[in-house]
């Protein structure tokens, strides 16, 4: 493979080994938490993780792949080129910035080609005070008979009762009931959990250990599955903090979107992961995106997630209908030709060069 191809991996076993050899190679220090469960081939799960740069930095950067597992793919890619690229590393060197790769936060999905992890949890929405009441999502309520029915193709009165809704409540409505996160419906898309998992217990455990010292954080979180093929929207991922918000459009520039204002192709969502800042690194100033890259239209990748989904609640489905409805998930979170995987690594580099030129800023 040449170009940007060879950064990119066609399984998680192999996403993986290529991320520990590039950062090897890179003379980085490794590090990994180790997942209870084997994966799709049996290989070895983990949440990988590689530094660059001392532990008392007062600046670092991390990079995060597969929060959301068969995203993975995308991400462990740009990872691959960062690691890749020496220009960057000296920089962030230079600047005295430390970087931080933590590759496959969700190890399982990547490897069963799930969104969800081992508990059938969004990892961007488990991110709740699961000792208080959860907050209940009313429109997931009405429509969650019709998103996972009990028969796969759905039937046409589940297609007709979501076309109902949107018609009623308006398509934006429906995206938000869908995506924004639930905690009732354990069987369902977009659930948040009633516990933290393993992805959450570990990431805290990183960013304790390699957050807890420094003054200033950037994070960019990788992600795929929204918005135009191959276009990286730069989605502010931190609380509704004018000062901050402004900071990260100084930094990446005015394109950074954000839910809170509905400039983002996401909805308004609940319990996510940059949370996890507050509780491990209150220190740090916190300056984050989730950098989303297009890949399906919404309306196909919402219905490979309702495939998957049902997929899921039947194990006893037939063997083909399986691997059509594992090929749509990867299609949904992975445009695997090389013009869009040049397109990624493009704007992931310049992503991260721009986060260390904020960074040396103070």
């Amino acid at each position: 493979m040449t170009g940007a191809e060879r950064f990119f991996a066609a399984s998680y076993a192999e996403a993986r080994a290529k991320f520990l050899a590039a950062a090897e190679a890179a003379g980085l220090e490794l590090d990994a938490h180790r997942h209870p469960l084997v994966g799709a081939g049996g290989e070895e799960l983990a949440m990988d993780i590689a530094r660059l740069g001392p532990r008392d930095a007062r600046a670092l950067l991390v990079v995060s792949s597969a929060c959301h597992g068969a995203e993975g793919f995308c991400g462990s890619g740009v990872q691959n080129a960062l690691l890749d690229d020496p220009a960057i590393h000296a920089e962030a060197a230079r600047a005295g910035i430390a970087v931080l790769y933590v590759h496959a936060l969700n190890p399982y999905g990547f490897s069963f080609l799930r969104r969800t992890t081992q508990e059938n949890v969004d990892l961007n929405r488990n991110w709740q005070d699961f000792s208080a009441p959860l907050p209940r999502n009313i429109g997931y309520d009405e429509i969650a008979h019709f998103l996972v029915p009990a028969t796969w193709p759905p039937p046409p009165q589940a297609e007709e009762g979501l076309a109902a809704y949107a018609a009623r409540e308006g398509e934006r409505a429906l995206q938000t009931a869908i995506s924004a996160g639930q905690y009732h419906h354990p069987q369902g898309l977009f659930f948040g959990g009633h516990a933290p998992t393993w992805s959450r217990i570990q990431l805290t455990h990183v960013l304790e250990e390699h957050a807890a010292r420094c003054e200033r954080l950037a994070w960019i979180d990788l992600h795929t599955g929204l918005g135009p093929n191959g276009h990286g929207e730069l989605i502010w991922a931190g609380r509704d903090d004018a000062a901050a918000i402004a900071r990260a459009r100084a930094w990446w520039g005015p394109q950074v979107t954000s839910i809170y204002d509905g400039s983002s192709a996401s909805a308004l969502l609940t319990g996510l992961m940059w949370s996890v800042v507050d509780l491990a690194c209150p220190q740090a100033e916190y300056t984050g995106i989730a950098l989303e890259y297009g890949t399906e239209p919404l309306s196909e990748v919402v219905d490979a997630l309702r495939a998957d989904q049902w997929l899921y609640n039947h194990p006893e489905a037939p063997a083909e209908l399986r691997a059509t409805i594992k090929r749509r998930i990867r299609n949904a979170f992975y445009t695997d030709t090389p013009a869009w995987k040049q397109r990624i690594v493009e704007q992931g580099l310049d992503a991260a060069r721009r986060a260390l030129a904020g960074l040396a800023a103070g």
